[in-house]
């Protein structure tokens, strides 16, 4: 069902949107994560990354991390995730280079389970600028159930994320 008349898609039905300024003092690198009810978690680029911003062509995303993790080695199994890798809230989940020579490190925001990373932008980069919040999603976390509510601590709400924006093109004018 398209967005508009038809009223709102899944992304914005079912999951709550919480976001992640300037993660670690790197001014506009903002993350969002969206909440599911159930708890799960997808860790996308916010609408003020600079990867999101016109001229960013995505050259490369890395899911390896160091020497001795990569991301998508990740494999989860059964109802309790045995497996998974446990991410900080500043673990990194990948790296993506962009064509003007930038390289970000996109980071969990959450503590959690890494579930699943999107294969998908390996081989279609550009779904992360077309479709950031569906197919263009970076990873799916699991917060642990004891923490699923206090995971949130520390993001900002779309309204308190909006003052920020809005602070930000006041100041650069």
């Amino acid at each position: 069902m398209a967005e508009g008349a038809a009223g709102p898609g899944g992304a914005e039905r079912y999951f709550t949107r919480w976001y992640k300024p300037d993660v670690k003092g790197r001014p506009c690198e903002d993350f969002c994560v969206l909440q599911h009810s159930n708890r799960i978690c997808v860790i996308t680029l916010a609408e003020a990354h600079p990867l999101l911003q016109s001229g960013k062509t995505i050259k490369n995303i890395n899911y390896q991390i160091s020497a001795n993790c990569s991301r998508l080695q990740n494999k989860v199994s059964g109802k309790s995730k045995r497996g998974a890798q446990f991410l900080t809230e500043l673990a990194p989940l990948c790296r993506i280079s962009s064509s003007d020579g930038e390289e970000y490190t996109i980071y969990s925001c959450i503590r959690g389970r890494l579930i699943e990373v999107n294969e998908n932008i390996l081989s279609n980069p550009a779904l992360l600028q077309e479709k950031p919040s569906t197919e263009g999603y970076i990873a799916v976390v699991l917060p642990k159930f004891e923490e699923s509510k206090s995971v949130t601590q520390g993001l900002l709400t779309q309204k308190e994320y909006e003052e920020i924006l809005m602070k930000r093109r006041s100041s650069a004018s």
